[in-house]
């Protein structure tokens, strides 16, 4: 049996992606591999592989003990992630900066969700032969599609018409997520309605707090923001909705729009580079709020194209399946565990 050490605080803030990353690859991991990985939470004794899903101060002086074994990192943002997310005095920005650098390179290898993200950890430089790909997934059980009739009851259910079109988005109402074009698009179109599950989990320090807190306020009369609700409430909103909408201009592998392709909800999201290798061949790509308004409206108009992309969703879903993934964080972990052991001889020896 494998000993691998998981260190985080992923679940202490609601509403972020990172902790729903954490919790899926906890439970894949007790669900296939049961006897083959011992798994431990923020336990400092030793162990063979520590895998850091934070950097949390005390997780980064752990990373000097000779006890953690193969030191494997996370790499659920960059700086210029956390420069969109955040509103922080310079000072303290750049300090930050350096600290989450600092903290990869500590790391024997890092795991990035997105390919693209290898380049760009290089030109902070960090050995890209050090960064290894592994997708993101969600659980089948957890989100999946509900029948035809059960999606009308849960219409009956939050108050929604049958035939109302819903577009339905999720995230930290923030200027990183593109939450001022999803109000915009509402506010254009009044026909339609508009879900945003989220809330501001960085409470004042959110990037664009002050604007968006009042728009969040006074809101058209077609656009819901929930607040942050539980992730295990989030399928409901999936199997209302005729179309998940993302319009964020940052992203690693956004959680939700996994969530949505698990639910075979047709996606929408902005035209970003660095979605090419990921979400681009099954979702529609818009290259601003005036291209989405014009593919909303032919989504709208032609249920064909949606059950197009409610397909390319499923087959999104095939490819992130929790199956598919499970063989290959089971070769990581093994492989690692083989370069551990490996050192710890050299070390002896």
């Amino acid at each position: 049996m494998i000993d691998i050490h998981m260190f985080s605080s992923a679940d202490k803030v609601a509403g972020q992606g990172v902790g729903a990353v954490y919790d899926e690859l906890l439970e894949l991991l007790r669900k296939y591999f049961p006897d083959e990985f011992k798994i431990s939470i923020n336990n400092y004794k030793p162990s063979i592989i520590s895998h850091y899903h934070t950097i949390d101060v005390p997780f980064f002086l752990s990373t000097f003990s000779k006890k953690r074994g193969r030191k494997i990192g996370y790499v659920h943002f960059l700086p210029e992630t956390l420069d969109q997310s955040l509103k922080m005095p310079k000072f303290a920005s750049r300090t930050l900066d350096k600290y989450v650098i600092a903290f990869y390179k500590r790391m024997d290898i890092l795991v990035v969700v997105n390919p693209n993200f290898i380049p760009r950890l290089a030109a902070h430089g960090i050995d890209a032969d050090k960064v290894t790909y592994i997708p993101n997934f969600v659980s089948r059980e957890t989100f999946h599609p509900e029948s035809a009739e059960n999606k009308l009851s849960l219409r009956q259910q939050y108050g929604i018409p049958e035939d109302k079109f819903v577009v339905f988005g999720a995230g930290q109402v923030q200027d990183r997520k593109g939450v001022d074009d999803f109000i915009a698009l509402a506010k254009r179109n009044p026909d339609m309605q508009f879900i945003w599950a989220g809330g501001f989990s960085f409470g004042m320090i959110t990037n664009g707090y002050d604007h968006l807190k009042t728009e969040v306020a006074n809101a058209p009369a077609n656009l819901n923001f929930t607040g942050i609700i539980p992730r295990e409430d989030m399928i409901d909103y999936y199997n209302i909705a005729d179309l998940f909408l993302l319009p964020s201009f940052e992203e690693l592998f956004p959680m939700s729009v996994l969530e949505a392709f698990s639910t075979e909800t047709p996606v929408m999201v902005r035209d970003l580079a660095l979605y090419d290798q990921i979400i681009t061949p099954y979702a529609v790509m818009a290259k601003d709020a005036n291209d989405m308004d014009q593919k909303l409206h032919q989504l709208a108009s032609d249920r064909q194209l949606l059950a197009d992309y409610a397909q390319k969703s499923a087959a999104a879903a095939q490819e992130y399946s929790e199956d598919h993934l499970a063989k290959i964080w089971e070769t990581f972990y093994r492989e690692q565990a083989g370069l551990a052991q490996q050192d710890q001889a050299s070390a002896e020896g």
